[in-house]
């Protein structure tokens, strides 16, 4: 009798343990694992991936794009609203899975690859939003991206790190106001929403989430040279402590021109129209070609 119980007894514990491994499994497969070299930080909070979406107000397109999904608390939200069409980009195979088995209305909208190497116009014909909790470790180089595509994203709703939303939010004057806000607010408008507290992620960031939203503003092109005026935006915040009579100096070849008023300015100081008359500015020395180097400008972080 002894012998029968101890056997048993084996065997439930054999059975407990099968179990517990298939339950552990079963919450493996329903759950993906936050990857620290992509930069990911799940927001487990519902109420607040509903505010991001309700703040996407965009009129007049179909398509929506999300950037890094993860597992869905945005898309969620999004598949309801009828008026948009829905296609998500994610690098990570496993929550790439975890969409296709948990959203599959999405079907053949799930694109599995990195957004910046992403042939947007091969697959967008039209006008897009983009909505997104970004990895804090690429979002400016999204935002450069972005501005790449700027006549035909009307509008982007997103969450980065509260400090890079507010530097790119802020208005000339302000310490925070850098390149990146010249940059952005050259075609948009930019609205800082709310901040999000580190509570609100699995796992938690170390710094608290803001969320903006880029609306396009009414600025068709600009002014003046646009390479140049990326390239004269970058020199100037390249030393952005000094006055742009220092910083810009290797970007003046008349010094007559360092009298006029601008230069005695630092750059932060500049509203994207001023950076615009700067420009045209120095465009219009005797060699410019020898400082501009149009070909060789690009948009990067």
């Amino acid at each position: 009798m002894t012998i029968l119980k101890e056997n048993l007894t084996q065997k439930l514990n054999v059975i407990d343990k099968l179990y517990l491994y298939r339950h552990e499994q079963n919450k493996r497969m329903n759950k993906v694992k936050a990857k620290k070299y992509l930069g990911q930080h799940f927001l487990k909070d519902e109420s607040i991936a509903k505010t991001i979406v309700d703040s996407l107000t965009a009129t007049g397109i179909n398509d929506v794009l999300e950037i890094g999904p993860g597992m869905g608390v945005l898309t969620k939200f999004m598949l309801p609203k009828k008026e948009y069409r829905t296609t998500v980009v994610e690098i990570d195979i496993e929550s790439v899975e975890y969409l296709k088995e948990h959203f599959p209305k999405l079907q053949d909208r799930i694109i599995s690859m990195n957004f910046l190497k992403w042939d947007l116009d091969n697959y967008f014909h039209e006008p897009f939003a983009i909505i997104g909790n970004l990895p804090y470790n690429i979002s400016s180089q999204i935002f450069f991206r972005v501005l790449k595509f700027h006549n035909k994203i009307p509008q982007m709703v997103c969450m980065i790190q509260k400090e890079v939303a507010e530097r790119i939010s802020s208005p000339p004057g302000s310490k925070a106001y850098g390149i990146l806000s010249v940059f952005l607010q050259t075609f948009y408008d930019i609205e800082y929403l709310f901040t999000v507290s580190e509570e609100s992620f699995l796992p938690p960031p170390k710094v608290k989430s803001g969320v903006i939203r880029l609306t396009r503003n009414k600025r068709k092109k600009l002014k003046c040279d646009e390479p140049f005026f990326f390239k004269v935006v970058k020199t100037a915040f390249n030393q952005r402590r000094k006055t742009m009579r220092n910083s810009l100096k290797v970007l003046i070849s008349d010094e007559e021109l360092k009298k006029n008023i601008f230069f005695s300015r630092r750059p932060e100081t500049l509203s994207v129209e001023e950076f615009e008359e700067l420009t045209i500015l120095l465009s219009k020395q005797d060699n410019r070609e020898q400082y501009i180097e149009t070909k060789s400008i690009h948009l990067e972080n």
